[in-house]
């Protein structure tokens, strides 16, 4: 991997024994602190941090004053839905497709939100930085969220580049100041064993507040011979320096020696029939040989909070990443495959990826008064700065029988390391700049939210290509301005009419089949709807038409998938979201959600792909959750949850030859506190979680010769213990 691996994992070894020091303090703290109300612990941990901004305003204003679709969930349902990634948290958010690479690719985070591919997240209002074109990018595991944050439509107007459909901001635990802990234990399907703890209060009677998440998770993978490894430790001290000022320090690590596989298979025998034979969920088209998948990470952070004055505010969020990844593979394209035998023809490769990333945020953030019109106004600079490099070979092997793999009778054990020779080498330096200055006010009259802002944009990025036969130099260079409208107006019987009107702005790297190189990719989204919200605030509810004009869209050749991408003319996505929460009754909640779309090449003047749907947008899509607590009875203690996830088909692949097929998952949730049996067991709780009930077999496609198998059937029983 990293050529600087000793180095870094001796550094890394001193910061986790100073970690270890540190939770070791932080248990006696809590054994001798934690003298409050168990149950109002249980409260105190969910509190978010006094520098928490909410990702559709960069303020600390509520998400229900956004004239734009959000949807927001917390870190108790993630916790009682068993999610180990962020495309499981996202299964249920309306106008979102996760895990497009299905069930066993669990290294990446893929997903998609009104019909737009996402490529980065957000952790903490910071952008999680990816290796452009490569594989590296910081994944957070939900053991270290609060809660994740959906904004829906362009938001470049306060984070740059981003594509038109939306982004995800995941919000970190936070010190606080009550103690608290929490133990869990987990074990399951395929050999799962897991165990965490999150652990948070005050250091003594100091201005100082910690908190410690740590997670260690083992698991076979839903693929044939893999293996799913992770460990994680995110420690952060809050430091109250006096009552205008709040410094928070944060550190995250994450190993993950083991991440499944990243292969994919024909649909032939998946989903269009053939004599030969069919696949499965466990199908494995590597090689037991050549099958590895490692990467880790380090992010070490600091936000400070300062109180100018009554009404004003700055707030600095500055982040430092180090990174790499290394991974030995396989891959095949639509011609190494033939139907008419099963024999699927494999390339062999590795690649050795490292990068170095820096990020910050300057947010001045207060409240002004003209007339009767408050002005919440927010004055921004942020800037980031990657460096990273990745080397990248092929292999052949004069063992024939290797490129004899069938699918239908798969042999993972054809391949011998000795007779690899080198067929191809290539390194790839990657460097991106940007600059973003932005401004918004969020105005209020009366009943009326008015919202307007702007931001300007300058992107840099440079790849510089070196292989066995030439050196090419990448270049963008980009300069945008994106903005943003909208309104809102509040009647007394909580109905909330908006509209909005947004832009977005992609840099794209690379240039086209004739040299020339490609014009930044930009959408607009005009959007009208209705939030509610009850008084006593156990009904709230949203419905949105939006429609979204993405121009000068990349997109891969369909007929020469290793070439240049084709840049369209325009890509049109439309139609309707709707959300709904409410509580029936003391022990009754209900959360439905219904997403139509309706997307279209509408412009290409290269591709041959005008009026065609690209592919992972289903026409119509639909979640429903529904939860129910006892607290009387023999069940008193219990809670049950059902969710029903309804996909619609999606085109296999971009000339929209073909069609992957509908499908309806059913998960399961049951909990019970164990206080019921005993007073000596307050605190502790046990909750079973089975995803995908009654083994439904789905599937997701990029063309017909990669196509995944979704997430089969997993049950998971976990126990957790807080005081």
């Amino acid at each position: 991997m990293n050529k600087n691996r000793n180095k870094s994992e001796f550094q890394l070894s001193a910061i986790t024994s100073a970690i270890a020091l540190t939770l070791t303090f932080s248990f006696s703290g809590v054994a001798l602190a934690n003298t409050t109300d168990p149950h109002l612990d249980t409260e105190t941990i969910q509190v978010l941090g006094q520098s928490y901004r909410n990702t559709a305003t960069k303020t600390s204003l509520e998400p229900e004053e956004t004239p734009q679709g959000v949807t927001v969930i917390d870190g108790e349902v993630l916790e009682q839905r068993g999610v180990k990634s962020l495309n499981q948290a996202l299964r249920y958010a309306p106008g979102v497709v996760t895990e497009t690479k299905g069930g066993a690719v669990t290294m990446y985070d893929t997903f998609a939100i009104r019909g737009f591919g996402v490529q980065q997240s957000y952790y903490d209002g910071l952008i999680l930085q990816y290796l452009n074109g490569w594989n590296l990018q910081p994944q957070i595991d939900p053991i270290a969220l609060q809660q994740v944050e959906i904004f829906k439509g362009p938001s470049s107007v306060l984070y740059g580049s981003m594509p038109p459909g939306g982004m995800v901001n995941m919000i970190a635990k936070t010190p606080q100041q009550e103690a608290a802990t929490n133990l869990g234990l987990a074990a399951g399907s395929r050999n799962l064993i897991e165990a965490s703890i999150d652990t948070t209060g005050q250091f003594g009677d100091s201005g100082l507040n910690y908190r410690l998440v740590a997670l260690a998770r083992k698991q076979d993978g839903q693929v044939d011979n893999t293996e799913e490894e992770r460990y994680v430790i995110a420690p952060s001290v809050d430091w109250q320096v006096n009552d205008k000022t709040l410094i928070n320090f944060n550190l995250y690590y994450q190993n993950d020696p083991a991440m499944g596989m990243n292969s994919s298979l024909p649909s032939s025998g998946m989903i269009t029939s053939n004599t030969n034979g069919t696949t499965s969920a466990s199908t494995f088209a590597g090689d037991n040989n050549w099958s590895a998948f490692e990467r880790e990470f380090l992010m070490l952070g600091y936000k400070i909070n300062h109180d100018l004055s009554d009404n004003w505010s700055f707030l600095q969020n500055v982040r430092y990443t180090d990174a790499d990844l290394m991974q030995e593979n396989t891959y095949h394209i639509a011609s190494n495959f033939d139907e008419s035998t099963g024999v699927l023809g494999r390339n062999i490769y590795s690649t050795e990826e490292e990068s170095t990333g820096f990020v910050i945020d300057n947010q001045l953030s207060g409240y002004v008064y003209t007339g009767d019109i408050e002005h919440n106004l927010l004055f921004g600079l942020d800037y980031q700065k990657l460096d990273g490099e990745s080397s990248y070979k092929e292999y052949s092997t004069s063992n024939a029988s290797f490129y004899a793999f069938n699918i239908f009778s798969p042999n993972n054990d054809m391949l011998d390391r000795n007779s690899l020779t080198e067929s191809y080498n290539a390194k790839d330096d990657i460097s991106v700049e940007q600059l973003g200055v932005y401004f918004q006010n969020q105005m209020r009259w009366e009943k009326a939210v008015l919202i307007a802002g702007g931001r300007y944009d300058s992107y840099e990025s440079n790849s510089k290509y070196v292989d066995d036969y030439s050196t090419s130099d990448t270049k963008a260079d980009h300069e945008q301005f994106s903005y943003r409208l909208g309104a809102l107006y509040e009647f007394d019987n909580g109905v909330a009419p908006f509209a909005s009107y947004a832009t977005s702005f992609e840099p794209a790297t690379g240039v086209n089949a004739d040299g020339e190189a490609y014009k930044p990719e930009v959408g607009e989204q005009i959007e009208v709807g209705l939030k509610y919200q009850s008084d006593d605030q156990t009904k709230n509810a949203s419905v949105s038409i939006f429609h979204i004009v993405k121009s000068d869209a990349l997109m891969a050749n369909p007929d020469d998938l290793w070439g240049p991408e084709l840049q369209l003319g325009e890509v049109t996505s439309q139609g309707l979201e709707v959300q709904a929460q409410f509580l029936l009754n003391d022990s009754w909640d209900v959360n439905a959600s219904y997403t139509y779309i309706d997307m279209e090449i509408t412009q290409d003047s290269e591709g041959g792909l005008e009026g065609t749907t690209p592919i992972y947008v289903p026409e119509h899509s639909a979640n429903l959750w529904s939860t129910y607590q006892f607290y009387q009875g023999v069940l008193a203690g219990t809670r049950v949850g059902t969710g029903v996830r309804y996909v619609g088909e999606m085109q296999m692949d971009a000339a929209n030859t073909d069609k992957v097929p509908s499908y309806t998952l059913v998960d399961l949730s049951v909990g019970y506190d164990l206080k019921g049996v005993s007073e000596s067991f307050n605190g502790a709780s046990v909750n079973l979680v089975a995803n995908n009930l009654f083994n439904t077999e789905y599937y997701t496609c990029y063309d017909s010769a990669n196509c995944w198998y979704g997430a089969e059937q997993t049950v998971e029983l976990n126990f957790n213990f807080q005081y």
